[in-house]
């Protein structure tokens, strides 16, 4: 495993984090015994650093990696979770929250604790109800060591949630090859590294997205001077740049985790050819003219109110554009649930306001169903 520096701080991250928000599952719950098995073999193998937050999981996520880092394991790794800044109504819930996470942890302290999810107006929201004298308190008390907070939103309300209070001590942003402009972005990457904040990066391969590409980016990647996985392409674009201080990865299945394991041992910064640079910018414009939808699978929009599977309809949608699989996913689609189907939406636009990506969920669903259903598909929603 290779380590890098942490911001300002004198911790020692491991280039690759593990991020408990995609664990193994059996139906709908954490297939418990697995999900501890590879925590266990990643801190076995040189990752320290493990992140996950109140909601992953329906809330399991947090209880299982409480139970894995028993028996000694705790002691040796980065532990960090995340306040629901979306479930804070007073002052009083700051402290609530954080001893419930605490418990489900097993721990009296946190190595990181996140604001999860800020985007502007949250972050004022937050500052506004006193989260700092609240959090600057209960790290006085030794309940969690150092402040940060997870964005999704635009780079101007990054720089400004950076600019806002001084003592941040990491940010966590979505970055990837194919969002250099989208969100935070390079642009916020290089912004907060240069305050001094450890820069960590989450949807590395774009919720799964960048591992499986379609004919047309395969190609590219056959033609490169050097012969990586799709994932390891994007693992390695990330680690190469100095910014960044680790890449955090939702990984289910051990064998994941493995190939990961043994890419981070082979990053480094600055380490990519201007040649193998330009491969992955030709990848970026090739995946930008082939997805419709820049949905990451994040879940935040869920559960609907009126039932709908909104990652799953959009994930249906992606395939059949991307991959040139019409028939086969409209098939998918008609064996889905009916009552989970796009058709269900009612347009109540309740998810937009929790969507990361700022996607026009209530437009682009009748254009889903009408689309795998029979109609021509669309690169925007009609």
């Amino acid at each position: 495993m290779k380590y890098r520096k942490f911001g300002q701080l004198d911790w020692q991250v491991s280039a690759l984090g593990m991020g408990c928000m995609r664990l193994p599952t059996q139906g709908d719950a954490i297939d418990e015994a697995e999900a501890i098995k590879m925590i266990r073999y990643a801190v076995d193998h040189g990752v320290n650093y493990f992140d996950t937050a109140y909601g992953y999981h329906g809330g399991q996520s947090e209880i299982v990696l409480g139970k894995a880092l028993q028996d000694g394991y705790r002691e040796r790794v980065i532990l960090v979770t995340k306040l629901p800044t979306w479930r804070v109504e007073k002052y009083e819930d700051f402290d609530a929250l954080l001893n419930e996470q605490l418990a489900k942890l097993q721990v009296d302290q946190l190595d990181l604790y996140l604001l999860h999810s800020l985007n502007q107006d949250r972050w004022i929201q937050m500052r506004d109800l006193g989260v700092i004298p609240w959090a600057e308190k209960a790290m006085a008390e030794g309940r969690f060591k150092k402040l940060g907070f997870s964005f999704h939103d635009k780079t101007p309300a990054f720089k400004y949630i950076v600019d806002d209070y001084d003592n941040w001590t990491m940010a966590q942003i979505q970055y990837n090859y194919v969002d250099i402009e989208n969100q935070a972005g390079t642009e916020g990457l290089q912004y907060g590294a240069a305050k001094g904040l450890a820069m960590v990066i989450m949807e590395p391969i774009l919720g799964g997205r960048l591992a499986n590409p379609p004919k047309a980016v395969q190609e590219i990647w056959d033609q490169a001077p050097v012969k990586r996985s799709p994932v390891e392409w994007a693992l390695q674009w990330l680690w190469d740049q100095p910014q960044v201080s680790l890449a955090l990865s939702g990984m289910s299945t051990m064998q994941q985790l493995k190939e990961n394991i043994a890419s981070a041992g082979r990053s480094d910064v600055s380490h990519m050819s201007d040649q193998e640079r330009a491969v992955v910018a030709q990848v970026r414009e090739a995946y930008k003219e082939l997805c419709p939808i820049p949905c990451t699978n994040c879940k935040y929009c869920m559960p609907c109110p009126s039932g709908v599977d909104i990652p799953g309809n959009f994930a249906i949608y992606n395939n059949a554009v991307m991959y040139n699989e019409a028939d086969a996913q409209r098939r998918r689609y008609g064996r889905m649930d009916e009552a989970k189907r796009a058709s269900q939406c009612v347009q109540c636009r309740q998810c937009e306001e929790l969507c990361p990506q700022e996607i026009e969920i209530s437009q682009w669903m009748p254009e889903v169903d009408a689309a795998l259903t029979g109609a021509p598909f669309a690169c925007k929603p009609a």
